[in-house]
């Protein structure tokens, strides 16, 4: 009987890991980071160039950090020219994530990514934006 509660508990414990898996778990790549802004509330656009890193990427997360960001729209340049546009319409909470953002195709090289935004601050208080790419 009370090998049977430990089997349950145990299966219970295991269970709930998989839940907990932070964003982007599901991606077995590395994941790198593609840039940083700090974001005020004195603008709502921002361009992150992805300069020195060569190489593909099947997807992007983006990660705020100290205050909350409300994202409207993000624009992934791609070195051969092409566009993605993805619709964010979340506001991701200071240590919070975007859903992974999959980069459609077999793996593309990232030129430059542009967001729009409302920074979620006080009068002079900022917001840090990274943006991850995972190969």
């Amino acid at each position: 009987m009370i090998r049977r509660r430990f089997l349950v508990f145990g299966l219970l414990i295991a269970f709930c890991a998989t839940l907990a898996q932070p964003a982007g778990a599901g991606y077995r790549g590395r994941w790198v980071l593609l840039g940083e802004r700090v974001v005020t509330d004195r603008l709502d656009h921002d361009t992150i160039v992805v300069t020195g890193l060569r190489g593909f990427f099947r997807g992007i997360e983006i990660r705020v950090l100290d205050r909350a960001v409300q994202f409207h729209d993000v624009k992934i340049h791609f070195a051969n020219g092409d566009d993605q546009d993805v619709a964010i319409r979340d506001v991701i909470p200071a240590g919070g994530a975007s859903r992974v953002i999959d980069i459609p195709g077999n793996r593309r090289v990232i030129r430059s990514i542009d967001f729009w935004y409302d920074a979620q601050s006080i009068r002079g208080r900022t917001a840090r934006v990274r943006v991850f790419g995972v190969r």
